[in-house]
């Protein structure tokens, strides 16, 4: 199983996939932006994209990688990304299930100014990148093709963690 968890930036996808995986034995974290730094260090700046999501190698390596991953590997495979365009969600998480693999897509969600908060505590200011895709994300992760939704304004990483758990059944070791 490949438990997606996708959000803004200050959502707690990084939170929540740690958290996650500290709590599900053999579970593996895979991180797909790793093959988008991989890209721009390996290509000239000419052929360099704002977004590495633009790279259709990008989106390809992925499907590849975590294709592989969870055919070969026996636990659960987590992978907190921000995936946002449709177009590119259906070529990765959208293939991914066509091949029959059981993808459990969670887009957490928060308001603006909650948001905003996290993304200060962790030193992005308002006008930082992050923070300028605030809208974009949370008008495309709203949209139905990107649910089960989770609000998490009021949710600790605790609640998030142990709702994602729950909707996949899995079984969580004790927490710290």
């Amino acid at each position: 199983m490949i438990v997606w968890i996708n959000g803004a930036f200050g959502t707690g996808k990084t939170t929540t996939a740690y958290e996650l995986h500290r709590r599900i034995p053999g579970s593996f974290v895979y991180d797909p932006e790793e093959v988008g730094y991989f890209i721009r260090k390996n290509s000239p700046v000419s052929v360099h994209k704002s977004d590495f999501q633009d790279y259709p190698l990008w989106r390809e390596t992925n499907l590849s990688m975590l294709g592989m991953i969870e055919r070969e590997h026996p636990g659960v495979v987590i992978v907190p990304m921000t995936l946002v365009k449709p177009q590119y969600f259906r070529e990765i998480v959208g293939a991914l299930r066509a091949e029959g693999v059981e993808v459990r897509h969670f887009a957490l969600l928060a308001r603006r100014e909650t948001l905003l908060q996290r993304l200060k505590g962790r030193g992005d200011g308002s006008d930082s990148w992050p923070a300028q895709q605030i809208d974009r994300c949370l008008e495309a992760l709203s949209a139905e093709a990107f649910g089960m939704h989770l609000h998490t304004d009021e949710m600790t990483p605790d609640d998030v963690v142990e709702r994602i758990a729950a909707e996949c059944g899995i079984e969580l070791q004790a927490g710290s």
